[in-house]
């Protein structure tokens, strides 16, 4: 895994999460444990209302810290709602914090590959709906990130689980004196929950 970005997560710990967070992890990481239980493919779809920010972190540190405590079989998507385009300000976060990122395209909508790891394969992200042919058409778990994707969208077509995880969104400080750091506290926030939940699946080892 990248250096820099393996610093960053030695510094999180479950002391850090809430009671009332954790809480509301719980039927996530059940439902992880389950499937691996049964040694079935884990597919997880975040879903945020413009897929241009929540879910984007979301999808790729559940991918990288599925990667980094050696779970197999995960597959983290995201979409939204309504397509639009990953806000650049989340590639430079994240490159901020260690992940390697190559823009692909240069349209309103860009593709990004994101590497957390020189030998693993890339997290392709761009914006698009939740039930978009890049992602899966049943058998996921919907982890819904923000409250209007979960009142807009009541039921998540295909999915065999939902998760309310909700998280504020870092678009209020655009253009503000605070962007940069608020930013880089939801990616960190959002990284370290992540972290909690696949350490949490290891507590149900495979025999």
């Amino acid at each position: 895994m990248n250096q820099n970005l393996l610093s960053i997560i030695d510094t999180f710990s479950a002391a850090n999460i809430s009671p009332e967070r954790k809480a509301l992890l719980a039927d996530l990481i059940e439902y992880i444990k389950d499937k691996r239980s049964k040694q079935k493919t884990i597919r997880l779809n975040f879903i945020c209302t413009h897929n241009s920010r929540r879910s984007h972190l979301s999808q790729i540190w559940a991918q990288t810290m599925a990667f980094h405590f050696g779970i197999q079989y995960v597959f983290c998507y995201s979409g939204g709602t309504e397509a639009t385009a990953m806000f650049p300000k989340i590639a430079e976060t994240l490159s901020n914090q260690g992940f390697d990122i190559l823009k692909l395209s240069e349209t309103t909508n860009p593709v990004y590959a994101i590497k957390y790891s020189p030998n693993e394969h890339p997290i392709i992200c761009f914006s698009k709906e939740y039930n978009h042919a890049f992602n899966p058409n049943n058998k996921y778990g919907a982890v819904v990130t923000c409250n209007s994707a979960d009142e807009a969208c009541p039921i998540v077509f295909g999915a065999e689980a939902r998760f309310p995880v909700k998280y504020d969104d870092p678009k209020a400080f655009d253009n503000t004196d605070f962007m940069d750091e608020k930013y880089q506290e939801r990616s960190l926030q959002i990284g370290e929950e992540m972290w909690y939940v696949f350490s949490q699946v290891l507590l149900n080892p495979i025999l």
